[in-house]
């Protein structure tokens, strides 16, 4: 058995009503793996058993639950198309097709003689695009270009977004236009004198607003969707628009109040609202389609001996790419030759450009700000660190809250419920109107719309479609997946990634927060922290002595020792005879002097004089986590130099904002209890766990787990520390640019800085507080608006206007969450 995968992008997918409605059709589906759904996009992805279905059925199934598919792109296959120059006949033609065909996962060939086009359609385990131009080349032809079409499908669903928009934007002004003039026509002749042929003027122009180009769609996705037993927001439009014209047809034979101003008021205000959602819902999710227009288009590589232009989407690992000054480097890579400032603010959100020499690391979409740099592709493609990214972002905004569950379970039976309400309301206004016109007389006397002298089926009629109109499934069916769009989108462009809806609301209500010392709360590599002389010799001298001997060796703590003394202006000179001790130190002779550095063992060992003089400051030094070695020249102790893995500068700032949000702060490290006692005093931490080896980590989390309960989170490099990261009930990988290790922990921080901690937990607060204001508000909207209008205190005009305006202010809340400041 196969499995295979397929996405479709379903424009009309607005909320997670119609998303659950998906879900619930082709889960009915023999043969159905899983199914995800991301209204941000509008995506559908369905893993299926390609033994049992075809992407015909999947697409029909949608369909015929009342939602438009606008494109299918199959998951496991794609289209690669290359330009043949050389290919000008049948017979060409055919000795391409058959040498790609000897090819083992090509699905499909089709060639274009005019266009000089062949399109291979590569399966799963097929070919890449690269295989596929050797081998038409290795049969005589030249090819001119290869495009994967495959890669295009972020711009072919932006480009049908903008369709679909474009489309709501038509579908509203062919509706707007008649229903305008039906009010311009209605308010003479309700006020003034009566106008002749009045009804059949506003029936013939509210017939294409109501069954024509305006709600055609509305009314096809309505009687799709009560086909497939699963009733939309459609469907209560419809029965909130298609009735009114039709009773107000019976006006020509039977003189009666007119709703047919009513239904083109509706259908017209309900297509504004979706027009509004739609454009309201972009900037929601812009933060993604900003994403999506950030990398290079083209790229200038470096092939036999010169420089040419290709489009970015044919690189491959290991080409040599030019990147100019103002350029953009096209893909992550390697600096081979060249430096410069890089503006990296794409991936870190931070603003300052960030020196790039040879052997660093650079990531693609990033803005190379002076000198000529020679980058060496190393990841191209759905493999690089954007590409990551906007996987990353795509998945948080499709995900789940379990706070939603309350809104999937009232969703799910919203729109029988309103049915049966607005039945109900019917049914009472018919069969007792007097129990029930005093609520009118009340109303009528702040409310200008409510006529307690009406008919009774008047006052029936005008209820139960008030009813109908004014429930909104969407608005709750937005509170969740817009506040989703927004935060994570905000979270991207500050360098937080959040992996999930269910990690933002576990964040926030971590109560302990453990960090790993090497490389979060420090540098993670030695540096020269003080030298310390003896009487009788300077700074200069016993730093010059260091260095030269200590040049000779790769020692970590020799390299730290050496870079410091260049960092203060003293190059190290020549050493002969150098000998190393193992752990206990070096030696070696300078300018015909005998140069010993160790500890003080070792040089109390050889009768160093001088050792009791710096005895004090080498407790001092030691008490503060420092590692200490001891230079001595002929026997004679010159002084004291002092190296420690340093603290970040945003270390204090970031434990003190900890504290700030009530959170108690954690160090695990393998460090002896001293050093690590020393960094806790220096930077704030409530409590320090020393000498825990890496297979120890797991359980001091567990251990703080049983203490704190579920509301644990660990912060550490995404790599070594993954099974403590995985333990934690929210794990935070720290790293920087392109070497963070992003699939390894529930929220990854890009820049290298701890205060990002801070950042993310008040984005996690501030998007969970979205989401439960957007539940409440939509919530008590339909709680309280739905009664009122059963009542017969509201006019359905009025309640379409009210159905429209409280998605709108869910979607206008959610993008409130752009103003809040994550920084302290």
């Amino acid at each position: 058995m196969s499995n295979a995968q397929l996405r479709l992008n379903v424009p009309g997918m607005g909320s997670d009503h119609c998303a659950a409605i998906i879900r619930d059709t082709l889960a009915r589906l023999k043969g159905i793996r899983q199914v995800h759904t991301s209204i941000g996009n509008h995506r559908v992805e369905v893993a299926y058993e390609r033994s049992q279905l075809d992407a015909d059925r999947i697409r029909t199934a949608i369909e015929q639950a009342g939602y438009e598919v606008a494109a299918v792109f199959d998951g496991g296959e794609q289209a690669v198309r290359l330009t043949v120059p050389g290919m000008g006949s049948d017979h060409c033609a055919g000795i391409i097709r058959s040498t790609l065909q000897r090819l083992d996962g090509i699905e499909d060939i089709q060639t274009n003689i005019a266009g000089h086009h062949v399109t291979v359609v590569i399966g799963p385990s097929g070919p890449d695009a690269d295989t596929l131009r050797q081998a038409v080349e290795q049969a005589g032809y030249d090819v001119a270009a290869v495009h994967t079409e495959g890669a295009d499908t972020a711009e072919a669903e932006a480009e049908i977004e903008a369709a679909y928009l474009d489309q709501a934007w038509k579908r509203l002004w062919i509706a707007a236009v008649p229903t305008t003039l039906i009010m311009i026509l209605m308010m003479p002749h309700m006020f003034w004198q009566p106008i002749p042929g009045y009804l059949a003027i506003i029936a013939i122009l509210a017939f294409p607003v109501v069954f024509l180009y305006g709600g055609a769609a509305t009314h096809k996705a309505s009687w799709r969707s009560l086909r497939n037993r699963n009733a939309n927001m459609d469907v209560l439009i419809s029965m909130g628009s298609l009735p009114p014209y039709l009773i107000g047809l019976v006006g020509f034979v039977y003189p009666m109040t007119s709703f047919i101003e009513m239904a083109a008021t509706i259908m017209t205000f309900h297509l504004l609202g979706r027009y509004l959602e739609a454009r309201a819902k972009g900037r929601a999710s812009q933060a993604i389609r900003r994403l999506l227009t950030l990398g290079a288009k083209t790229a200038r590589v470096e092939r036999d001996g010169r420089e040419v232009e290709v489009p970015v989407k044919e690189l491959r690992p290991g080409d040599i790419m030019v990147v100019r000054p103002g350029d953009k480097v096209p893909t992550d890579g390697e600096v081979v030759e060249g430096e410069s400032h890089l503006d990296e603010s794409i991936a870190t959100g931070e603003s300052i450009p960030v020196y790039k020499g040879t052997g660093d690391t650079v990531i693609g979409a990033t803005i190379n700000k002076e000198g000529r740099l020679r980058v060496r592709a190393t990841r191209v493609g759905g493999d690089t660190f954007l590409s990551q990214v906007i996987r990353l972002v795509e998945q948080a905004q499709g995900s789940r809250v379990p706070i939603q569950e309350f809104a999937d379970r009232m969703t799910g039976r919203f729109v029988p419920l309103v049915i049966l309400i607005a039945l109900g309301s019917l049914v009472a206004w018919l069969l007792a109107p007097e129990a029930l016109r005093p609520i009118l007389h009340w109303g009528a006397g702040f409310l200008p719309w409510v006529n307690p002298e009406a008919g009774v089926p008047v006052l029936a009629i005008l209820a139960a479609v008030a009813v109908l109109v004014i429930a909104c499934p969407c608005a709750l069916g937005l509170a969740t997946p817009t506040a989703l769009m927004v935060g994570s989108g905000l979270g991207a462009e500050r360098g937080i990634l959040i992996r999930s809806g269910e990690a933002i609301q576990t964040f926030k209500d971590v109560r302990v927060m453990v960090l790993d010392k090497t490389g979060t709360i420090t540098r993670g590599e030695p540096q020269l922290t003080e030298v310390v002389p003896a009487d009788g010799t300077n700074e200069d001298e016993l730093l010059r002595l260091a260095a030269t001997v200590e040049n000779a060796s790769e020692h970590p703590i020799a390299r730290a020792i050496v870079d410091g003394a260049r960092e203060r202006g003293v190059e190290p000179g020549q050493v002969i005879g150098f000998r190393s001790t193992g752990a206990r130190g070096v030696s070696g002779t300078v300018e015909r002097q005998a140069v010993l550095i160790g500890n003080r063992h070792l040089l109390n060992e050889e009768g160093v004089s001088g050792l009791e003089a710096l005895d004090a400051d080498l407790a001092s030094l030691e008490e503060r986590g420092r590692t200490v070695v001891i230079v001595a020249a002929d026997g004679r102790a010159y002084g004291i130099v002092a190296v420690a893995d340093t603290i970040k500068d945003e270390s204090v700032d970031a434990i003190r904002g900890m504290h700030a949000l009530g959170l108690h702060v954690v160090m695990i490290t393998g460090d002896n209890e001293r050093a690590a006692r020393a960094v806790a005093d220096e930077v704030g931490i409530d409590e320090v766990q020393a000498g825990v080896l890496p297979e120890g980590k797991v359980d001091a989390i567990r251990a703080l787990q049983r203490r704190y309960g579920d509301h644990v989170a660990m912060v550490g490099d995404g790599i070594n520390d993954a099974p403590a990261l995985k333990q934690a009930n929210v794990g935070i990988a720290i790293g920087a640019g392109a070497d963070v290790a992003i699939e390894a922990a529930d929220v990854t921080l890009v820049r290298g800085e701890l205060t990002g901690v801070v950042e993310a937990m008040r984005l996690s607060r501030a998007t969970f507080r979205k989401i439960v204001q957007n539940l409440v508000w939509a919530s008590g909207y339909n709680a309280a608006a739905i009664p009122i209008a059963a009542a017969g205190l509201l006019h359905p005009m009025i309640g379409v206007i009210a159905m429209t305006l409280s998605s709108l202010s869910v979607i206008g809340n959610s993008i409130l969450l752009k103003r809040t400041r994550l920084a302290g």
